[in-house]
């Protein structure tokens, strides 16, 4: 499992492009028949990837490394499939996932296996793991029981819909909360205009990218902007006191997960577009 380390902003001011990419950028996420694992001192969260094609994988992670005998000992998870249908098999009863559904697994359940319907078409399970202190059920949810937020507009190549599946208003767990959000065909931007919030941090996931496709992911202070190029399948960590909005030179998808003080959605600190530099 690599490890990253928290930045001060007045520190990566000073950051090159291949800096900002080391400690921002996640640029593997998956491995066939393995399990990909991240974990970043922002809010503890642990980002992983798992692409199951001639076997399972199973949810494990060395004990010394999350000084835990099991994964999910003291931790929840929350799991979208961003690949072919598959199955999450949790502590003997198993998932079936298709494209875009989510799975959330809370605190305590001791096997997590993961399994691909065909390999030639395997699934991909993206994953956002953190620190929980006590125990929701395991509830599986589609796209289709998210709950929509329709946002932004042509006219301003924002126009998208967010789909929030672990949520104060959906499933309930400690401090994950996660959702997807899909952009209208024409529109490029996301999260724009930018915001902040000091209160959590957050992991973007793109995906749906074209091979040649690249999404501009804006980062760093509203006043001190930086910004990271970044292709299919890829994540980026964005600390809380970093904006986190992109634009991509073709349709993308992308899944964004949040943990830290609260989980209510709307507690972000707006960036007025004047603001930014």
């Amino acid at each position: 499992m690599e490890n990253r380390y928290a930045s001060h902003p007045r520190e990566v001011k000073a950051f090159d492009t291949a800096r900002l990419r080391e400690e921002f950028l996640i640029e593997e996420m998956f491995k066939p028949d393995q399990l990909t694992l991240t974990y970043t001192h922002v809010d503890r969260f642990i980002v992983g990837g798992a692409l199951p094609v001639n076997g399972t994988v199973k949810l494990e992670a060395d004990a010394k490394a999350i000084g835990a005998a099991t994964f999910l000992e003291r931790r929840e998870i929350g799991i979208i499939n961003v690949g072919g249908a598959g199955s999450v098999t949790v502590d003997g009863e198993v998932y079936a996932l298709a494209s875009k559904d989510c799975l959330y697994i809370g605190l305590g359940a001791k096997e997590v296996i993961f399994a691909s319907e065909d390999a030639a078409q395997p699934a991909k399970f993206y994953m956002n793991s953190t620190p929980a202190h006590k125990t929701y059920p395991t509830v599986k949810a589609a796209i289709s029981e998210a709950s929509p937020n329709h946002l932004g507009s042509l006219t301003n190549s924002n126009e998208r819909t967010i789909y929030r599946y672990i949520h104060t208003g959906g499933i309930q767990s400690c401090q994950l909360v996660m959702g997807m959000t899909l952009l209208k065909d024409g529109s490029m931007w996301n999260t724009m205009p930018s915001h902040t919030h000091n209160r959590r941090s957050e992991v973007y996931f793109y995906f749906d990218m074209p091979e040649d496709g690249v999404v501009f992911h804006m980062m760093g202070e509203p006043q001190e902007t930086r910004h990271l190029a970044v292709r299919n399948e890829q994540s980026v960590i964005s600390p809380s006191w970093s904006i986190h909005s992109g634009v991509g030179t073709a349709s993308y998808t992308f899944i964004w997960g949040m943990a830290g003080e609260n989980q209510i959605f709307e507690d972000m600190d707006p960036v007025a577009m004047k603001d930014i530099k």
